[in-house]
């Protein structure tokens, strides 16, 4: 058995970070909440600074950038509470 067969598949697709952004009508900045190691890297937990909104990212290495996990959550309710009166 070879190292590519035991590779697992990515969990996101490539254009996963650009369509978050599109949705929430900005580019994320991202700060991290809480981090918990695992047997697979870093699970980060990130909330965006200018919407709110959540995200679930890992950073399998420490030489590399978090990816994510799961798809931005949370800044359409976010905005839509800031602008009702």
């Amino acid at each position: 058995m070879t190292t590519s067969d035991t590779m697992s598949a990515p969990l996101t697709s490539p254009s996963a970070p650009a369509d978050a952004a599109r949705e929430a009508g900005h580019e994320h900045s991202w700060t991290t909440e809480s981090r918990h190691p695992t047997s697979a890297g870093h699970v980060l937990y990130v909330r965006c600074t200018g919407c709110g909104a959540h995200r679930v990212d890992l950073q399998a290495r420490t030489d590399a950038p978090p990816a994510p996990l799961s798809r931005a959550v949370g800044a359409t309710e976010r905005t839509a509470r800031r602008s009702a009166p």
